[in-house]
């Protein structure tokens, strides 16, 4: 069942990551040493290993991507470059499997020896992606058969051992359930399964985790000084040298949070047995790259006490731990969950990747429950949280995504861990895939983009103006007249009093959102998503239309949100809104009291590549303009805030 993204707000974003945003992000890891980290460990050229010990990664969720976007624009140009980096991974890896170019390099008797720290399992896990994803492009079998050689080394390795073989940092569980879908091969589910059960079940976790550190800092040195060794024997070697990463302010103790945090096991999901883990808790993209495995997993076994699991915790995060843009993540030491209702968005680090992996995860929730929150969540994190990652051009990023930003973050070409770009384009050339589900009498519409659907109960069309306006038309398509029920998701942000839903030209009331017992910390509550179900005998041609009103909407924070009183955050649509000091110069945005009486939504052709602006003034009349958050910083260097006094 394919679907194709036709026209409209994503498939010109799609068109810039395809033609520009790919082969940037190849050249940045060329200059950057990654590439020839392969070449070295190949044996095809000496040099010195450059990067982080997991710059690997970055390097196959290329590979991911590129794949991906092949799948749906195939040119000779990629086609090219896949068809090179295939074959030096298969020369860097080893006859038995094993590939990681730090051990490889620097430390060739090495293996697994400190997993919770140094990525080793991170790492397969993004190549064994990578080979899933080219051959589902494809259908060749050359880059599958690389990540099956390490899959197959790791269950040699792995399966049936103790505790102390478990992954630091996850995502192998995600790889390995993919590797199985696509072989059907029991081992793979097996590892994946030993991996998600293990988790805080280590009694000596932190004395693990103290050996393991101080032996990252033993080799550190070693290859400190062996770097000097190198570059005194070849002056003609020039290091890549990269801008500075963004500021993120650093709340009191971070550090020590970050501490005591790790040796509980709390920042790498190592505290409690997974059905246990009911509340969020640490390295944030960590944590949802865990939950979206053990919803893989769950649909897999269909073992209950997981979804149970599952679904504490996401209620946990949504309702006190989640920033109004979806972003995840509010203390910077450790990338991760601060305490409930801990929101400050000076401090929010709401990575990038952190958005995506809950993205993942949402997806997997709502092909298991059927629940319309999980797409809706899907949804504002797409065009929010994520979408901010990167810019109009396609060649420049933010890695954290604060929703307060007095100076500091600015979009960059690259950075030193450079795990967001790569990700957000395999996502976006992917992003097909997240809009329909099926099965034998029904048909879920979970996003509306414009696409072409090829379903078994029939072919779906859709021409969407979201997010600009509510408009949707849906032209049904099925080979013969036929009966099922058409599922039509309800967002959360549309007003349903004056929602209109028709199907050739009936028209069909709209329910009103369901009543929630917990307000949500944030102001977004995808709980009220829900279905509307179009059951009926369905022929060729028949149309439904849907029109959601957009009102501008003014969101509070939980009284409990710490420093929120009295200011709002601005939505329309699926859409967060920002001041930015590019469009209020004469405004000081940070202190600003808005009139909210003022507020009204234009379409300007002429900014951003065409947007919908909300513009109103200040109590005292000054002008005020508002951009959706995900295109901030777009134009320089710049201040922007999304909680404005009301």
């Amino acid at each position: 069942m394919k679907t194709k993204i036709t026209s409209g707000f994503w498939h010109d974003r799609l068109e810039v990551n395809a033609q520009r945003a790919i082969f940037h992000q190849w050249e940045q890891l060329e200059a950057s040493g990654c590439i020839e980290n392969f070449r070295i460990a190949a044996g095809d050229v000496d040099g010195f290993r450059e990067g982080w010990f997991f710059a690997d990664s970055d390097a196959y969720k290329w590979l991911d991507a590129a794949s991906r976007i092949y799948a749906s624009f195939p040119t000779p140009e990629l086609a090219s470059v896949m068809d090179a980096f295939i074959p030096l991974v298969a020369r860097a890896q080893h006859p038995d499997g094993y590939i990681f170019t730090y051990n490889q390099i620097h430390f060739p008797k090495d293996r697994w020896k400190n997993l919770q720290i140094e990525h080793e399992l991170y790492c397969h896990g993004h190549l064994i992606e990578a080979g899933v994803s080219h051959y589902e492009a494809t259908a060749r079998t050359d880059m599958l058969a690389i990540a099956r050689r390490a899959a197959d080394r790791i269950v040699e390795d792995f399966l049936g051992k103790g505790t102390d073989h478990t992954p630091g940092h996850e995502e192998i569980e995600i790889a390995l359930l993919r590797l199985y879908q696509v072989t059907d091969h029991q081992p793979y589910l097996e590892m994946a399964r030993q991996f998600i059960e293990q988790r805080g079940r280590n009694p000596l976790f932190a004395l693990s985790l103290i050996r393991q550190n101080s032996s990252v800092d033993q080799r550190r040195n070693f290859i400190k000084q062996k770097k000097q060794e190198y570059l005194s024997a070849h002056p003609e070697f020039k290091p890549f040298q990269l801008p500075p990463d963004n500021a993120s302010k650093q709340p009191r103790y971070s550090r020590l949070r970050w501490q005591i945090n790790a040796l509980s096991g709390k920042y790498f999901q190592q505290h409690a047995p997974v059905r246990k883990q009911t509340v969020p808790v640490g390295h944030s993209v960590r944590f949802a790259y865990f939950e979206t495995a053990v919803a893989m997993l769950a649909r897999e076994n269909g073992d209950r006490t997981l979804v149970h699991a599952l679904e504490q915790v996401w209620e946990r995060m949504v309702t006190r731990r989640m920033y109004v843009t979806g972003g995840i993540g509010s203390v910077p030491g450790s990338e991760g969950f601060g305490n409930d209702y801990e929101l400050d968005p000076e401090y929010a680090y709401a990575e990038t990747c952190a958005a995506l992996a809950s993205m993942f995860w949402n997806w997997e929730m709502a092909q298991l429950t059927n629940e319309a929150k999980y797409s809706d969540l899907f949804e504002w994190q797409l065009y929010n949280a994520a979408a901010v990652g990167m810019g109009l051009d396609g060649t420049s990023y933010l890695y954290n995504n604060p929703l307060t930003c007095r100076g500091g973050v600015t979009r960059k070409p690259w950075y030193s861990v450079p795990c967001c770009p790569s990700n957000l384009s395999r996502t976006w050339a992917d992003l097909g895939k997240y809009i329909f589900s099926s099965n034998e009498y029904e048909i879920f519409i979970h996003q509306y983009i414009s696409s072409e659907y090829d379903g078994g109960l029939a072919k779906i069309d859709i021409r969407s103006e979201l997010p600009w306006t509510g408009k949707v038309k849906i032209t049904v398509d099925p080979s013969v007249p036929s009966e099922f029920t058409l599922n039509l998701r309800l967002p959360s942000w549309c007003n349903t009093e004056s929602t209109r839903v028709t199907c050739n030209g009936e028209f069909f009331p709209v329910s009103p959102a369901p009543q929630q017992n917990e307000i949500t910390a944030s102001g977004y509550d995808p709980r009220e998503g829900r279905w509307l179900n179009l059951k009926r005998i369905w022929n060729s041609g028949d149309v439904v239309e849907l029109n959601f009103d957009m009102p501008i909407q003014l969101r509070h924070a939980h009284p409990k949100v710490k420093g929120h009183h009295s200011k709002v955050a601005i939505t329309r649509g699926p859409l967060v809104y920002c001041l930015e000091s590019v469009d209020n110069p004469n405004v000081d945005i940070f202190n600003v009291a808005m009139d909210k009486t003022s507020l009204e939504s234009v379409f300007d052709r002429t900014s951003l590549g065409g947007i919908t602006k909300i513009i109103g003034q200040t109590k005292t009349g000054e002008p005020l303009t508002f951009i959706p958050y995900h295109l901030w910083g777009n134009r320089g260097e710049s201040t922007m805030t999304v909680w404005v006094n009301e």
